[in-house]
């Protein structure tokens, strides 16, 4: 093993600020052959440095170098690298029934509520728990009502840098209210590093069907399957290549932003979900869930006008997300698993990325 050469985390500096009177500050983590930097503003993963096939190090998620970024672009959408609560992905129309009562979410997405809405987990500062050299814990209390949503929900979520290359991301939650939950993590990836398409990376999903949506990108109800779509990712294939095939889910997608359902049943714990290849880099990516579902989103909608750590803009389709997830709108689709949450229970799951070095 050579050693590791320095790595251009941001400046920490860029990230000390007091916000609502929260210290919020750059943290890095390492394990022997990766380094991870987090910010407890959003628990955002801001970067993520892996070896690639001739042992360069190779930062492959998307963020910025400085707070100040993040807090600029977030009011464009970007939910680069961050902690998504109480409930990410959409709820039609911002509402749905809970033990016969209504709640009203905000519509942040029309005419949906996204993500936990405006004020959700990914624009909050959450509370370091405790560092060690290879994890940091994050814990946030989302209080009763707040964006809509019932109960006080206490969640802890513990990143771990593990020795098997991994970036390991541990969820737990218990409220003292019946509410719904949908926790993931938010990191856009490109691993060839920031800067060019990821249409020409390889993805393979364990996945044999996918929740076909509206135009408003709500799912219909229906588990559709992918054999004879585009979105037949059972064996490896090039991202770009169906992307402009004439298809109605692709069109109201403008591209991929899918939920996909995991073979593998959740209750068996971690299984591999999904699989990715950078073309340029050698790195292989593999995810591994205990969710059902995994939203796959081909970064459709960036525009280009923010630029990235390294200076590139962050064009259409230079990253891509995989969000392992409860399936959107569940709340509202009682055929889809429960996302609700009860006093007394505990919600946990785990989802690790794990890294690969094909020479």
């Amino acid at each position: 093993n050579k050693p590791m050469e320095t790595v251009q985390i941001p400046d920490s500096a860029n990230f000390k600020e007091m916000v609502n009177g929260k210290q919020v500050q750059l943290y890095t983590i390492s394990n022997k052959q990766m380094k991870a930097a987090i910010t407890n503003s959003g628990g955002r993963l801001v970067s993520l440095f892996v070896p690639d096939s001739s042992g360069k190090l190779i930062d492959v998620v998307l963020g910025y170098n400085n707070l100040k970024d993040y807090e600029t672009y977030t009011k464009n959408g970007s939910y680069f690298g961050a902690l998504i609560g109480r409930y990410g992905n959409r709820i039609a129309k911002g509402k749905f029934t809970l033990d016969g009562k209504t709640y009203t979410l905000p519509i942040n997405n029309a005419p949906n509520s996204l993500h936990g809405g405006p004020k959700g987990f990914s624009a909050q500062v959450w509370d370091v728990v405790k560092t060690t050299p290879n994890s940091i814990e994050l814990h946030y209390l989302a209080k009763d009502g707040e964006e809509g949503y019932p109960g006080n929900l206490n969640v802890n979520v513990t990143y771990t840098l593990t020795d098997d290359n991994g970036l390991q991301i541990a969820y737990k939650a218990t409220t003292d209210k019946a509410t719904v939950l949908n926790l993931t993590n938010h990191s856009y990836f490109n691993l060839n590093g920031d800067g060019g398409t990821v249409n020409n990376h390889k993805l393979q999903l364990n996945a044999s069907k996918f929740t076909p949506v509206d135009s408003t990108l709500i799912p219909t109800g229906k588990l559709e399957p992918v054999a004879g779509t585009p979105f037949d990712f059972t064996k490896p294939e090039t991202i770009g290549s169906r992307i402009e095939e004439k298809n109605q889910q692709l069109e109201y997608g403008k591209g991929y932003d899918h939920n996909f359902v995991l073979d593998a049943a959740s209750d068996k714990g971690q299984h591999l979900a999904a699989t990715v290849w950078g073309d340029k880099s050698g790195i292989e990516m593999q995810v591994y869930t205990d969710q059902p579902g995994i939203q796959f989103y081909g970064g459709n909608f960036m525009l280009g006008g923010d630029k990235g750590k390294s200076g590139n803009p962050y064009e259409k389709r230079t990253a891509l997300c995989l969000e392992t997830q409860h399936f959107p709108d569940s709340p509202n689709q009682s055929q889809f698993p429960t996302t609700t949450l009860k006093p007394g229970e505990t919600f946990n799951s785990v989802t690790s990325y794990k890294f690969v070095m094909n020479k």
